[in-house]
């Protein structure tokens, strides 16, 4: 174990980069999280090497089983990191040197970082999408129990943050179960073009190794090996595209997390939240804050700001490789983590928040929701929906000068604005006739409200069947690997 530690590059110079040059270039610190699809890839590689006739038999064997033991390592969290190599490439390489000698220096044939690198990411972004999106389908899930519970509650729906008009709460839930249903489609088809192999696309050319690379690719359980060497080592476009889903996905949980903190206010009074996911103050006794929605909406930015780093990052970049890149992963690490343990506390929150019926209800009364249904009502009778507009805009003037609601003036009164009106426009000016009669598809009556909750129903298990058939199809693969 007396190997000395060199930087795989070290052969071209006449002396050693300065400590401060080694140290600004180390990516250790992040990168070192790939160390066990490192091994993995490499594995696959060395197998290609082997079949191919391009490292002899026993030196693919002792190859394979020296990596096979830095992932047992690895996967025990004992993987010895050197900080003075610069990344975990290198760790890897001089940990297996140092087991098997030349052996392990083979192991690096007719590959270079770059598509090693590229390698890796992708392996572990595959990983990232499927518990994204099975944390993603954790608060769906959430999100469509507490609306089943929630069919027959009303309260005001908004536009302008004004009242709008009455709607069910679980239609108000479901809204934001299809934000997250199409965050969902978003991180599969990210998983789908993540899905593609650079190994073997070398430093940028390919290489004169009679290599296979549809088989290193069967090997890693991707979907196919990249089509252009250059684009292989240089694409990042899975990573923009993971940081976009997430940051949208941040978005809607920034929206929910919203309307929860300013609903828990007592000026709204719609929602208490759990003890367990509030905190006090250290002035004000009587104090219950929404901390933990406030957080979630608060990193919404962050993850913006990743996105937004990985795109500047990207636009000045020429083809193909440039260090630049190394940049990426600290980006995507940080969205990923963070993304998923906000999805992961706003399913613990929301799953245990309290809905205030009787004040949601109360609120219906104030803000003339019942205002589309007169003119609508007016419109059956034959009058043009314009026309039908301003007249009601008359009535609704009226009342607030003579302090009424609509449904509590009389039918001479109603009679003043419009003689179409009969005895009949009380039956349909309450308010939860107003939930009630609006039948249209994807509309809020609790008539049809369970057809949204058979097609979430029907997402919901076509998810649970993506991510659990994809998890085991990528864990039977490097089974194989490392039998």
């Amino acid at each position: 174990m007396g190997q000395e530690r060199k930087v795989l590059w070290s052969g071209r110079f006449g002396q050693g980069a300065a400590d401060e040059t080694l140290a600004f270039t180390s990516s250790l610190m992040v990168d070192k999280r790939l160390a066990r699809y490192d091994i993995l890839g490499s594995l696959a590689h060395a197998r290609m090497l082997t079949r191919q006739g391009i490292i002899a038999q026993e030196d693919g064997e002792r190859i394979a089983a020296g990596l096979k033991e830095l992932y047992a390592k690895a996967e025990e969290g004992a993987l010895e990191i050197d900080p003075q190599l610069e990344d975990v490439h290198s760790n890897i390489e001089f940990l297996l040197t140092s087991m098997i000698e030349d052996a392990g220096a083979r192991l690096h044939t007719g590959r270079s970082r770059n598509d090693q690198v590229a390698t890796d990411l992708r392996m572990w972004q595959r990983e990232a999408i499927l518990d994204t999106i099975e944390a993603i389908h954790t608060l769906e899930h959430v999100l469509m129990e507490r609306a089943s519970d929630n069919v027959d509650v009303i309260l005001p729906g908004f536009t302008h943050v004004q009242h709008a008009q009455p709607i069910s709460l679980a239609h108000h839930l479901m809204a934001h179960f299809h934000r997250l249903a199409r965050d969902v489609e978003r991180f599969a088809e990210c998983y789908r073009r993540t899905n593609i192999s650079p190994l073997g696309s070398a430093a940028l050319a390919g290489t004169t190794y009679n290599i296979d690379r549809l088989y290193t690719s069967e090997l890693l359980a991707f979907k196919a090996p990249c089509a252009n060497s250059l684009d292989g080592v240089s694409d990042r476009d899975f990573v923009a595209e993971y940081l976009f889903a997430a940051s949208l996905c941040a978005v809607h949980l920034s929206s929910l997390c919203e309307e929860l903190v300013y609903w828990s206010s007592p000026e709204f009074g719609f929602v208490e939240m759990d003890d367990a996911y509030s905190t006090g103050s250290s002035i004000m006794p009587q104090k219950k804050n929404p901390d933990v929605a406030e957080l979630i909406r608060g990193r919404a930015g962050a993850t913006i700001g990743d996105l937004l780093n990985m795109l500047v990052t990207l636009k000045s970049l020429p083809l193909s490789y440039n260090r630049d890149l190394q940049e990426d992963k600290a980006a995507l690490f940080a969205a990923h983590d963070r993304i998923v343990a906000c999805l992961r506390m706003a399913a613990a929150m929301v799953s245990t928040v309290k809905f205030n019926k009787e004040r949601m209800l109360a609120a219906t009364k104030d803000g003339f929701l019942n205002a589309t249904d007169l003119a609508d009502y007016l419109v059956t009778r034959g009058l043009p929906f314009r026309k039908a507009h301003e007249v009601v805009g008359a009535a609704v003037r009226y009342c607030i000068e003579q302090g009424k609601r609509l449904e509590e003036l009389t039918l001479e009164e109603l009679r003043s604005f419009s003689d179409l009106v009969e005895e009949d426009v009380f039956s349909i000016l309450p308010i939860e006739r107003c939930v009630l009669r609006r039948m249209s598809v994807g509309g809020t009556s609790p008539n049809v409200i369970p057809m949204q909750f058979s097609q979430g129903m029907s997402a919901l298990q076509r998810q649970s069947t993506m991510f659990q058939k994809e998890r085991a199809r990528l864990q039977t693969a490097y089974r194989r690997l490392l039998e």
